[in-house]
């Protein structure tokens, strides 16, 4: 299996190359189950976070990241955008979504619980890999609809075009790969 070496947080990691189309692979980032890199990351990007009141992400890749953040921090909470309502949540609304590492269309749920919350607070919205930036902007559709003021967007890698966008802060750009992993310039 092919694999891109690169220095995230300090610390090196190997990522597989991974088919997305015949033209197009990315390097898989998982940061589950490494808690090294998760409690690195998180320092790391809240040394440049805006001054906020509640994190948000999506689920599920995001959610360690904003966990270790929220800990750092000393935070009582922060909030998820679920791919499924569950049976607890109560007065739901959603967005739909579709990433590039998803075959079909989603959707991201936020409690009405959580949204009352987040209204009128500043709110700072964190994903492990932005690429094509759906996923988040999904998130930020959810928390406008539930009142909150976005102050900022950060992830831990901006993967492709996303390197090139002006609202948002990473910590390592991306790149995207051909079939035998060479970078796509």
């Amino acid at each position: 299996m092919l694999t891109y070496k690169m220095t995230i947080a300090g610390l090196e990691r190997e990522l597989p190359i991974c088919r997305v189309t015949d033209e197009l692979y990315i390097g898989a980032f998982v940061i589950f189950g490494d808690a090294p890199l998760t409690v690195a990351c998180a320092k790391e990007l809240l040394k440049i976070a805006p001054a906020y009141d509640y994190l948000i992400t999506a689920e599920a890749k995001g959610i360690p990241l904003a966990h270790e953040m929220a800990r750092q921090r000393g935070d009582d909470c922060y909030f998820v955008a679920r791919k499924h309502p569950k049976l607890y949540m109560t007065s739901v609304f959603d967005v739909a979504v579709r990433s590039i590492t998803t075959d079909a269309e989603q959707h991201l749920y936020l409690d009405g619980v959580d949204a009352e919350k987040m209204k009128g607070k500043r709110i700072l919205l964190v994903d492990d890999v932005i690429s094509t930036g759906e996923s988040i902007k999904a998130v930020e559709a959810l928390v406008r609809e539930a009142g909150g003021e976005i102050v900022g967007k950060l992830c831990i890698l901006a993967e492709g075009e996303a390197q090139n966008r002006p609202d948002i802060r990473y910590l390592e750009k991306l790149p995207v790969f051909h079939a035998d992993g060479t970078v796509i310039a």
